[in-house]
């Protein structure tokens, strides 16, 4: 199985991804799901398609609780939990677009789904107005959508959640994870007993002919 490799350099920082997001939330205009969605991609870890997809139907928004998410991809359904403070930002979506739960729940400005070609006009602007303006990363305009998801992937595995657990949320393998970010799984800073390693790996005695 061949996975590109994406090394930590080309991620977002959390604080990159906060500022994208706020320039957005900003910007959108009268495409007001565009910054919700971005926000689901980038907090959830959702592809784009799923993210696009999504019916108000498919979380699950408990008050001051931790809620869910079913995403689908291929036909196979998956939850993803929901941080409390999503929860709210959703309710309060939810009840300020007055959907519905048969409706989508990041709908275009018709009710059909989000337009890529706007959501993605939008993206653009955003890298071009807070990148540019970040001399160590000018070089990566032009990103996809799909960078958020990326990086929220790290994200989680940095915060020492199990790999088996975050494949699951992502809907992938945790053989995946491994190969696509080599750099959260190297161990340079483990502590390893060289004379325990010499003991068990040592040969056997061989008799003498």
């Amino acid at each position: 199985m061949y996975v590109e490799v994406l090394d930590g350099e080309w991620l977002y920082s959390e604080e990159q991804v906060r500022s994208l997001l706020e320039w957005i939330r900003g910007h959108a205009g009268a495409n007001r799901s565009v910054h919700p969605y971005m926000l689901i991609v980038a907090e959830q870890a959702l592809r784009p398609g799923e993210a696009r997809a999504l019916r108000v139907s498919d979380v699950v928004l408990p008050e001051g609780d931790l809620g869910k998410l079913t995403a689908r991809h291929k036909g196979v359904a998956r939850e993803v939990p929901l941080q409390p403070q999503v929860v709210e930002f959703l309710r309060g979506w939810i009840s300020e677009a007055g959907l519905q739960d048969d409706d989508l729940l990041l709908p275009g400005m018709r009710g059909g789904p989000l337009p890529a070609s706007v959501y993605k006009r939008i993206w653009e602007q955003a890298q071009q107005a807070v990148l540019a303006r970040d001399e160590l990363y000018w070089w990566r305009l032009g990103e996809p959508i799909s960078i958020l998801r990326e990086s929220c992937l790290v994200k989680w595995l940095s915060m020492g959640i199990s790999p088996v657990t975050v494949a699951e949320w992502a809907g992938v393998t945790p053989s995946w994870l491994a190969l696509r970010y080599p750099h959260c799984f190297r161990t340079e800073k483990a502590e390893i007993d060289w004379d325990r390693m010499a003991e068990v790996m040592a040969l056997p005695d061989l008799p003498s002919s």
